[in-house]
């Protein structure tokens, strides 16, 4: 991959801010990740023109220190770093946040290049030189999109237990459910999450956010206060312990 300078946002846009109409949907918190200065900096003032919260970083390693501060909704990536690819960046940003969407910006406008760009998680792709018009545009439509997939999962389901996620209600059978601040993230988590083995360090970095560590006997003491709530007086059971690897809600077996 060449690692030449490419053209940024096209001329005409840097001194004159987006098309009338072309405001943020809300003021989500945007990351703007490119070492080229100019681009960067022509980015962040259109973003913020349009109503975005923006903050910028120039390098891998400042964009992992930024999104860990700043807990971005949307992320603009460079595809082309100085200490890294930004498709990589873009898996690790998307591993600590599911709800993350991408953009990338990139010179190559092959679609081989987009097709991989997508496959490996982001949402979209622009070509440079772009406007910074239709980057704001096209943030709108992540931001859509995201609005449209919460709204879908607001209530999730697992057999006959529900949890509404706007109103915290949790019930399992008609039966309501009390649930702490803490046993409640961990439910939903697992619920979310419905059919796949989950680790203690997993859950550890999820619901309590224990980067590099931290206890997993509380994940242990938690796992049992859950389990005594949701599977009580004599339900089939939907939390279940996988040994050797960690915890899986699952649908009951006809």
């Amino acid at each position: 991959m060449t690692t030449a300078k490419r053209p940024g946002p096209r001329q005409a846009d840097e001194s004159r801010p987006p098309a009338p109409g072309l405001t943020a949907l809300r003021p989500a918190r945007v990351l703007v990740v490119d070492d080229e200065g100019p681009i960067a900096e022509v980015l962040t003032a259109m973003l913020s023109f349009a109503g975005f919260s923006v903050r910028a970083a120039a390098s891998c390693a400042q964009a992992r220190t930024v999104a860990r501060e700043f807990a971005p909704e949307l992320a603009v990536l460079d595809v082309m770093l100085p200490d890294g690819s930004g498709l990589d960046l873009c898996l690790e940003l998307r591993a600590r946040d599911q709800d993350l969407a991408v953009l990338l910006l990139s010179a190559r406008d092959g679609v081989e290049d987009k097709v991989a760009g997508l496959a490996l998680g982001a949402d979209d792709y622009v070509t440079k030189p772009f406007s910074t018009a239709e980057v704001v545009a096209r943030l709108n439509v992540l931001l859509r999109r995201g609005l449209a997939a919460t709204e879908a999962v607001l209530r999730l389901r697992v057999g006959d237990l529900e949890l509404d996620e706007q109103t915290h209600h949790v019930a399992r059978a008609g039966r309501a459910i009390t649930l702490s601040p803490t046993e409640f993230r961990l439910l939903r988590f697992l619920m979310r999450n419905a059919e796949l083995v989950l680790s203690r360090r997993q859950l550890l970095r999820e619901v309590w956010g224990y980067e590099w560590g931290g206890e997993t006997a509380v994940v242990e003491k938690f796992i049992s206060q859950l389990r005594g709530k949701i599977d009580a007086d004599g339900a089939v059971p939907l939390l279940h312990t996988v040994r050797g690897f960690g915890y899986a809600m699952r649908e009951p077996v006809a």
